[in-house]
């Protein structure tokens, strides 16, 4: 397998939810005319607490700082594995499967941390531009390592990076709660030429569907619903994930899902804000599923994680995260 790294330099943001009004014409240009700014690489996720943005320097130029605008300090690389030369389709993707694993767990074990977007048709894995020396020596045994530049694969060699290694740390990550909300969701894609037929659909979810927003600290106790709502548009390709009554709001003929229309629970990762320093959070969820075979999608916010799982293993989800939490202590 070929594990590349993407020329998008990514910057990570919080977007208070009462300052969502100063964003919504540079957000509706990155949304609907990405052409316009050249941005390539786009993830916008509404959470209970707050909107969190991933996005490539030529986006992060729409975006005026301001009081209600929090910037995450590090640059992050975007890698992709890439198996048998080829690169992810429109086809529907299985989630955090054990390719991803194969990336996650050894950085981990060398206290990389990642932050992981999972979309309809592929896995992205962020590292900070500054661990890709790790990253390099610790991936290279198990993949053929490409840096793309100006639209070539160039192969990337330990001996490019040897000066930059850092050794692992010590010490065990840090367990942290999950909770599983009731809500159901549905992971789904839209054609590009017919995104403007939902555009109207999709301001009013993303701009006038509010709910009261929660502080970033208030993830303590199990939830009966929670909203959830990601959006984004990466090299051509567009992922959305929503709730199955936000979905019926829709027209069906233009939401293309897996032909069985699975629906997904959602395991929310930490009790308390997660930071981005933090090592191992990622494998804390896909280790455990991987070796089950259950597919999952995984999707890093600013504050808390969200792995999706098909329905109706949701009761074996939580089972194997508690057990593996009650063998940590």
């Amino acid at each position: 397998m070929d594990l590349h790294i993407l020329e998008h330099r990514v910057r990570v943001l919080s977007l208070a939810r009462r300052g969502l009004w100063l964003y919504t014409h540079p957000l509706l240009k990155l949304l609907f005319l990405p052409q316009r700014c050249r941005c390539k690489f786009f993830s916008l996720t509404e959470t209970p607490e707050d909107y969190t943005i991933m996005l490539d320097e030529e986006g992060f130029k729409e975006l005026p700082p301001s009081e209600f605008m929090q910037v995450a300090d590090s640059t992050w690389l975007v890698l992709s594995v890439v198996s048998n030369g080829r690169a992810p389709s429109g086809c529907q993707a299985t989630g955090v499967t054990k390719i991803a694993r194969s990336v996650i767990a050894p950085l981990a074990e060398h206290h990389v941390s990642v932050l992981m977007l999972s979309t309809y048709q592929t896995d992205f894995i962020l590292v900070r531009e500054r661990d890709l020396p790790v990253v390099i020596h610790t991936l290279a045994g198990e993949f053929d390592i490409y840096k793309e530049e100006g639209g070539e694969c160039i192969p990337v060699t330990c001996d490019d990076v040897s000066n930059g290694f850092l050794k692992p740390k010590p010490g065990d990550p840090t367990l942290h709660p999950v909770q599983s909300p009731q809500t159901r969701f549905c992971v789904l894609t839209v054609a590009p030429d017919t995104l403007p037929a939902i555009a109207t659909m999709l301001i009013d979810v993303l701009f006038y569907s509010h709910s009261p927003p929660r502080e970033a600290g208030a993830g303590s106790q199990d939830l009966d619903s929670i909203t959830f709502f990601a959006f984004s548009l990466i090299e051509g390709y567009i992922s959305i994930v929503m709730d199955a009554e936000t979905q019926k709001r829709f027209p069906s003929d233009l939401l293309l899902t897996s032909s069985t229309g699975e629906l997904w629970r959602m395991v929310r990762i930490g009790g308390q804000p997660l930071g981005f320093d933090e090592c191992g959070i990622v494998a804390q969820i896909a280790e455990p599923l991987a070796a089950a075979d259950i597919s999952a999608y995984y999707i890093s916010t600013f504050n808390f994680d969200h792995a999706l799982v098909p329905e109706e293993g949701i009761a074996e989800v939580i089972q194997l995260l508690q057990q593996r939490q009650e063998s940590g202590r």
